[in-house]
């Protein structure tokens, strides 16, 4: 990656493992399914000539759809760190592909908006449980000095395939129907690409990838023993600092996402005027959403080798300044094409912060520990990008264009930039060696360090 023998020889020595093609395996079915449910939701609502809403009800609908795994999320963690993790996966992908079938009944009996959302509440919660259990099991299919390339290679291609599924949802939504019809058709096929993502996930022996220590009796769990089981979660990420203020920035910068997601939306509903290699409506929005994967590509291929070269403060600070300068474009020059480029460099800076956090959540955190701080991690996500969503549902005009919001927006940016600047100096990011994650050994239960099978 970033053409270094280093990264592509850990690469190669990856998927030379089975276990790391299998656990591969599961996040692309699974994130396939993922942005063909993604586009079908968001098109039923937005663009679905049988139902418009107005950009405050559709914060609230997103509000409603991520904030009540807030509630969940600690009890995700503890399953994840208490039950085996193959078997979280399995059952999760089972659980969402059968609510899927139920979306795509409402929808094809013209059904309301709120039980539509009921259901893909459902389905959005039970997702949380899968992507903290392909995180918290990363560990286990690859060794500790290779998790910065597998953070750039696993996520960014599924990145990458869930916006494969959003357009070949666009795709087979325009063939099929342009009404709920269509849409509720787009859902069973999220539903099967869910199903194979659960049988995948079943051909892993049971405790492959963990948790590593098997304690029955913690399985029955009462409601305060979790609230202490997620206190020690907490206080075990106060103790690890560098993973705790990862988390915190890349939570921070999730503001800017809410409020480019509902500026995009508006943008190719009622502003933006396109055609030919560009156009605009649906179609202009699955090519941002298919422009946002290409850049989290790129950032995988960059990402590894410049973090061999330069500290993850400099990195993470440039990418930071980058996203300052690029959105405000949006408002400056309002064309098809400026926003697609927009959303390439935006993808691309993104997902670079995110590899690196995501590393180095993985290499801090003891494994008892993974499940619960990947929860917290998704907790922090859907509240910072709720909190974006309602910034811009109030704050942005009908058009999407608002100088203050984006100004504000890229201020923003260049004030956490400043942040990891300053402070990440004292949690050693200054380093070039701290880029790698500590050399740390997890090993299987035979005692041997994992390698190919």
């Amino acid at each position: 990656m970033n053409a270094t023998p280093g990264a592509w020889r850990e690469l190669g020595g990856l998927l030379r493992r089975a276990d790391f093609r299998r656990l591969f395996g599961v996040r692309l079915t699974g994130q396939f399914g993922d942005g063909v449910f993604q586009a079908a939701l968001a098109g039923s609502v937005l663009f679905n000539p049988d139902r418009q809403t107005e950009p405050v009800a559709v914060a609230f609908g997103f509000a409603v759809l991520l904030l009540p795994y807030s509630l969940l999320g600690p009890f995700t963690g503890i399953l994840l760190d208490r039950y085996p993790r193959r078997n979280v996966l399995v059952w999760a992908n089972v659980t969402r592909s059968v609510v899927l079938v139920g979306v795509a009944a409402v929808l094809w009996a013209g059904g309301r908006t709120w039980p539509f959302l009921l259901l893909a509440l459902i389905a959005v919660a039970v997702n949380r449980f899968i992507l903290g259990g392909l995180s918290a099991g990363m560990p286990h299919v690859a060794r500790n000095r290779e998790l910065i390339t597998a953070n750039a290679f696993s996520p960014t291609a599924g990145t990458v395939v869930l916006t494969i599924g959003v357009g070949a949802a666009v795709g087979l939504r325009s063939v099929v129907d342009a009404g709920d019809l269509g849409y509720a058709v787009v859902l069973l096929v999220a539903s099967a690409a869910y199903l194979i993502s659960a049988v995948l996930a079943g051909r892993f022996p049971v405790a492959a990838l963990g948790p590593d220590r098997d304690d029955p009796t913690a399985r029955l769990e009462t409601v305060g023993s979790v609230v202490r089981g997620m206190v020690a979660g907490v206080r075990h990420l106060s103790e690890r600092r560098a993973a705790a203020f990862a988390l915190l920035t890349v939570g921070l910068g999730r503001i800017g996402f809410g409020v480019t997601t509902l500026a995009l939306l508006l943008l190719y509903r009622n502003t933006l005027d396109g055609g030919g290699m560009f156009p605009s409506g649906d179609t202009g929005l699955g090519q941002v959403v298919l422009a946002t994967g290409l850049g989290a590509g790129l950032a995988a291929l960059v990402t590894p080798g410049v973090v061999r070269r330069i500290s993850r403060r400099t990195w993470m600070t440039a990418l930071l300044i980058l996203l300052a300068v690029v959105w405000p474009v949006i408002v400056a020059v309002p064309t098809t094409a400026v926003v697609v480029a927009v959303a390439l460099v935006g993808g691309w800076a993104s997902q670079g912060i995110k590899i690196i956090v995501d590393a180095a959540v993985q290499s801090e955190v003891d494994d008892v520990y993974r499940g619960r701080v990947f929860a917290l991690y998704d907790m922090l996500f859907n509240v910072c990008v709720v909190t974006g969503l309602l910034i811009a549902a109030f704050g942005l005009p009908d058009s999407g264009r608002s100088w203050p919001v984006f100004l504000g927006l890229g201020v923003g940016h260049l004030v956490l930039a400043a942040w990891v600047a300053r402070w990440t100096d004292r949690l050693g990011w200054s380093r070039v060696s701290a880029v790698t994650p500590p050399a740390r050994v997890f090993f299987d239960s035979s005692g041997r360090e994992p390698g190919p099978d």
